[in-house]
C-alpha cells in the first residue's frame, strides 16, 4: 500500500480477552484507515464496494457504520447515505476546546479520588511513552507511538470514576489523531512534547491538580495551535 502503511482492512484481532463479532472487527478496521487518512475525509461510502473489501454481507457493514457515526468520524444523510467525516477548521476549533475541557475535568477529578494504582498506571504508561520518544526512530504516524501516546492520555484520566466522561474524551483523542496523522503525516513529534508529558505525570501523582490542569490545558491547546497552523494549508472537505 502507498507510504508503507498497512492495509486497514486487514483483518482485525481482537483485544485481549474479547471476542469480536463481524461488525465489531469491520468497525475496528475502518476507524483505523478513517484514523490513518486511508479513506477520504468527505467521501461517499460505497457499501458495496466496502462489502467486497471486508468480505461480509451488507448487515454487519452497516452495524459498523452507524456504531462509528456515534464518535463523529462518520455521519449519516437521509436519503444520501453515509459520509466520512470531513476535516474543517471549525470542526478542529471545537474538538481542541471540548478535549481541552473535558479532559482537564476527569485529571482533576482523578487527582482528587484515584487511588494508588492510578499513580502507578500513569507511571508505566509514562515510562514506555518516554521511551519510545527517546528513539531516533519515534515518529507521528508510528502505530507504536500513537498507541503509547493514546495509553498515556488514558491512563491520566482513568482514575476520574466517570465512564460517560472518559468516553467522550476517548472519543475526542481519536478526533484529534485523525487531524494528526492526516495534516502532519511523517513529521517528527512537536518540539517539547515529551517534556511536556513527563511535567504532565509528575504533577498529577504528586496531586497537584491546578498545576496538572494548567499542563494539560496547555499541552493540548498547543498541539491544537500547531494542528490550526497546518489546517491552514489543507483544502477543507466541500459540505
Amino acid at each position: 500500500m502507498a507510504n508503507g502503511k498497512k492495509n486497514p482492512f486487514e483483518t482485525t484481532s481482537a483485544p485481549v480477552g474479547r471476542k469480536l463479532s463481524r461488525a465489531g472487527r469491520v468497525s475496528i478496521a475502518l476507524k483505523a484507515a478513517i484514523l490513518n487518512g486511508d479513506l477520504e475525509p468527505g467521501s461517499k461510502v460505497n457499501l458495496e464496494e466496502m462489502r467486497g473489501k471486508f468480505g461480509v454481507s451488507l448487515s454487519p457493514l452497516r452495524e459498523a457504520m452507524s456504531r462509528l457515526t456515534t464518535t463523529c468520524l462518520v455521519e449519516f444523510e437521509d436519503q444520501r447515505g453515509y459520509r466520512i467525516a470531513p476535516l474543517t477548521r471549525k470542526n478542529l476549533e471545537e474538538v481542541i476546546r471540548l478535549r481541552a475541557e473535558l479532559e482537564c475535568l476527569a485529571v482533576s477529578t482523578a487527582i482528587d479520588v484515584a487511588d494508588l494504582d492510578w499513580e502507578s498506571s500513569v507511571l508505566a504508561a509514562l515510562h514506555h511513552l518516554t521511551s519510545l520518544e527517546k528513539s531516533s526512530n519515534a515518529r507521528c504516524d508510528d502505530t507504536e507511538w500513537a498507541d503509547a501516546h493514546r495509553a498515556f492520555h488514558d491512563a491520566m484520566i482513568s482514575g476520574c470514576g466517570m465512564d460517560l466522561l472518559i468516553e467522550y474524551c476517548s472519543n475526542l483523542h481519536n478526533q484529534i489523531e485523525r487531524y494528526r496523522r492526516i495534516l502532519q503525516g511523517n513529521a517528527r513529534c512537536i518540539d517539547h512534547v515529551a517534556e511536556e508529558h513527563i511535567a504532565m505525570a509528575d504533577a498529577a501523582v504528586t496531586r497537584d491538580r491546578a498545576l496538572a490542569v494548567s499542563l494539560v490545558r496547555g499541552h493540548i491547546e498547543r498541539v491544537g495551535a500547531g494542528l490550526l497552523a497546518a489546517m491552514s494549508e489543507y483544502p477543507e472537505t466541500a459540505r
